[in-house]
């Protein structure tokens, strides 16, 4: 089984900047894909980035130019800069893995973290 531990939320004035990161640990897997998720109260989640294994990237429209997703394979890490916070990035952020085992390339399983909360507050 794969683990994902999140870091880095916390509380920001408007304008601000975090760095999330999302560590995963196990053995015999690679990720196939990353991406970050966020739910505020209220909402249902959504999905924020992703990227694959291959460095291709996605953002949702309401992030486009003040996030940045990034990845290191070697270390299994996934990053989400984020820059110009506005009060409606608040919420909790959630990272994703899509595993592929070593054993059997052709399954692939989903694993999420724990949650980090991010609140955007003046």
């Amino acid at each position: 089984q794969v683990q994902l531990v999140e870091s880095g939320g916390g509380l920001v004035q408007p304008g601000g900047s975090l760095r999330l990161s999302c560590a995963a640990s196990g053995s015999h897997f690679s990720i196939k894909t990353m991406g970050w998720y966020r739910q505020a109260p209220g909402k249902e989640r959504e999905s924020v980035a992703n990227i694959t294994s291959y460095g291709s990237t996605n953002y949702a429209d309401s992030v486009k130019g003040r996030f940045t997703i990034s990845r290191d394979n070697a270390k299994n890490t996934g990053y989400l800069q984020m820059n110009s916070l506005k009060p409606e990035d608040t919420a909790v952020y959630y990272c994703r893995a899509d595993v592929t085992y070593y054993i059997n390339i052709n399954i692939i399983r989903a694993y999420w973290g724990q949650g980090t909360q991010v609140t955007v507050s003046s």
